[in-house]
């Protein structure tokens, strides 16, 4: 087998983020994904920036490509009977169904588990919503920057009481796809040894608050509450970003991180500077100090270029890297000799550069082996070959607008 997924078949129902980047996972290492999109009501993604060339497009958005490479994809108006029935012909074919809406949706089109299974008995189902299938919550819509604050992110990631820096975006939205890719891959490991599927109920609130353990352990054991506290580590001081001389008009940010007393001299051998302030002789005074440490700390590299910095202090020992912008890592030389960017040409947009694998498997390498499809893209392929509808059945449909 040249994949690890080769022989896999998914049927794609969810949108926007999590599902979408599960499945992806899946496809990139061989799984057979057969997005199923609505022209009706279209993924949130689909008419989010970037755009190709700034234009806005439903098949423009390298947003959503980015989430679907490697999968065929086709339309049909879920809200419609006769969209449902054909999905359900194509459900004994799927060895694994993933969705992603509120729990009602799927039961009011009769397409939830309890109704799938009858039509094929082994099937591996995952629904990945909100707050679960169950529980007061449960029927919550809502997108990942709303489960980030849920679920405690956006308290903890603030500079000090009073303050709000959420990380980025809907950040929970990248947490959860781990979990989820790990519970299908462990279904479909069951199912070989077995011979049973099972059905995998997803509470993106859960997964994501597996990256608050620590927290959570610490407020258990001591009734400790984990404060907004920046870029502050109980580990290292000084400890966060720091703006470096500007190029060609632009900020530059360096992050750094000191250790112990021995790298706290390096860095002011480094920046040519002494520290008169008996604060920071050692590590105790240093973390007890903060605001003043970043102070000082701040104003000398301030005078440094970020880059010509970095070299000196990882040659010292130190760890410290500039704070990159997306025109950065695209020209990185690092992620260029690891062959990280794939470039796929797109139905529409042509050309376009896309992320590559997070992992290498020596066996069985994946890859990104399409774009991301244009909306019903392969509708045909599907419905004529698959299915094997005839032209004038189709032809039908779309006037019905069961397919767009």
């Amino acid at each position: 087998m040249s994949f690890a997924l080769e022989g896999i078949h998914i049927l794609d129902f969810a949108w926007v983020g999590v599902g979408p980047i599960t499945t992806k996972y899946l496809a990139d290492n061989g799984a057979d994904v057969i997005r199923i999109e609505s022209a009706a009501r279209p993924d949130v993604l689909r008419i989010g920036p970037p755009w190709k060339d700034a234009r806005p497009g439903i098949n423009r958005s390298q947003f959503f490509a980015s989430y679907n490479t490697s999968k065929r994809g086709i339309s049909l108006d879920l809200s419609k009977p006769k969209a449902r029935e054909i999905a359900k012909r194509l459900v004994p074919w799927a060895d694994i169904i993933v969705e992603s809406f509120t729990p009602k949706a799927m039961r009011k089109w009769e397409l939830a588990y309890e109704n799938l299974v009858e039509l094929r008995p082994d099937l591996i189902m995952l629904s990945t919503c909100m707050q679960g299938q169950t529980g007061p919550n449960a029927l919550y819509p809502g997108f990942g920057q709303l489960m980030a604050a849920l679920s405690g992110f956006y308290y903890i990631s603030g500079y000090g009481p009073g303050s709000c820096a959420p990380p980025y975006g809907a950040y929970t939205d990248f947490i959860a796809p781990r979990f989820s890719a790990s519970a299908l891959l462990a279904a479909l490991d069951y199912r070989r040894r077995t011979g049973k599927g099972q059905y995998i109920d997803m509470a993106q609130y859960e997964a994501a608050m597996q990256n608050l353990a620590p927290a959570l352990i610490d407020y258990a054991a001591s009734a400790r509450v984990l404060e907004p506290r920046g870029n502050r580590s109980d580990r290292y001081a000084p400890h966060g970003a720091y703006r470096a001389a500007d190029e060609d008009g632009a900020e530059r940010w360096l992050a750094i991180a000191v250790e112990n007393d021995a790298q706290w001299r390096a860095t002011l051998d480094v920046l040519g500077a002494e520290s008169r302030d008996p604060r920071f002789d050692s590590a105790a005074g240093r973390f007890a100090n903060p605001d003043a440490l970043d102070e000082f700390v701040g104003q000398l590299v301030r005078e440094h270029n970020a880059y010509a910095l970095t070299a000196k202090l990882q040659t010292a020992g130190v760890a410290a890297f500039p704070v990159q912008n997306c025109v950065d890592i695209h020209n990185d030389d690092n992620l260029e000799s690891f062959g990280f960017w794939h470039w796929l040409d797109h139905k529409e947009m042509g050309p376009s550069p896309y992320e590559g694998l997070s992992h290498r498997m020596s066996r069985t390498p994946g890859d990104l082996r399409r774009a991301a499809p244009i909306l019903g893209e392969h509708n045909d392929e599907i419905f004529r070959g698959m299915l094997s509808m005839s032209a004038d059945e189709i032809e039908q449909l779309k006037k019905d607008y069961v397919i767009f």
